[in-house]
């Protein structure tokens, strides 16, 4: 058995979801914060059968899509961006970030 967290913008989170569903996964969401943008995200929790992991990746990686944004320069300058003041700068924002951890014990109660 796998344990999978995978933390997905929000934006695309509707579609994981109901993908991982309809593929007959199991999934609980809950909703996160995080990187330098401070942006709303969902973190999906799973538990599933070892042969299981590459299609769970597969769904979450065709609907987790990358995109870019506008963020004001101050957030840019204190990620290391060497942009002028004043000026918004585009980032790149979205897509997935999958963990695959082993289970020791899985039971559905």
């Amino acid at each position: 058995m796998k344990l999978i967290l995978a933390i997905v913008h929000n934006d695309d989170n509707v579609l994981v979801s109901s993908s991982l569903t309809k593929a007959g996964f199991h999934v609980t969401k809950m909703a996160s914060t995080g990187g330098f943008l401070m942006s709303g995200n969902t973190t999906f929790i799973m538990g599933i059968e070892d042969g299981d992991v590459d299609k769970v990746i597969e769904i979450i990686s065709k609907y987790s899509k990358k995109r870019m944004q506008a963020v004001a320069n101050d957030v840019a300058l204190a990620a290391g961006s060497m942009s002028s003041a004043n000026i918004p700068v585009e980032v790149q924002v979205g897509g997935g970030t999958v963990f695959v951890l082993n289970i020791e014990r899985f039971e559905r109660v």
